[in-house]
């Protein structure tokens, strides 16, 4: 079973994504924002398959969670999501760290699909 830590500020979106991804199976754990994040990956060792977090967020944004996590877990998958352009303009830089952004609003069955696809993929290329 795959292990999802699922970090957003807004307690409706992580339940709503929770129970979504549950249902694929998957073992989800959440934060509120990116420190939080940060926390639970150090405490875990970065035990999760994916990291599925919001960009904006007060305290620590997802930006500044997916460079924290990639330096402390550089194998660690990142999924980032928002409903802001210029969020979004912001993580094109990432595109070496992240797998993929995903646009707010989505239905679930969009965003159990990116989690799948980022899942899916083969790690490790020489």
């Amino acid at each position: 079973m795959p292990k999802i830590l699922l970090v957003d500020d807004e307690e409706g979106v992580r339940g709503f994504l929770k129970r979504g991804l549950e249902l694929d199976g998957h073992v989800v754990r959440t934060a509120s924002d990116g420190s939080e994040a940060v926390e639970i990956l150090a405490e875990t060792g970065g035990a999760f398959d994916l990291v599925l977090t919001d960009i904006r967020m007060p305290i620590m944004d997802g930006i500044a969670l997916a460079l924290a996590a990639k330096r402390d877990f550089p194998d660690l998958p990142i999924l980032l999501m928002t409903g802001y352009a210029e969020q979004r303009e912001r993580a094109k830089n990432l595109e070496a760290i992240v797998e993929d952004v995903l646009t707010k609003p989505f239905s679930l069955a969009e965003a159990r699909a990116a989690v799948a696809r980022v899942l899916n993929r083969p790690t490790g290329a020489d």
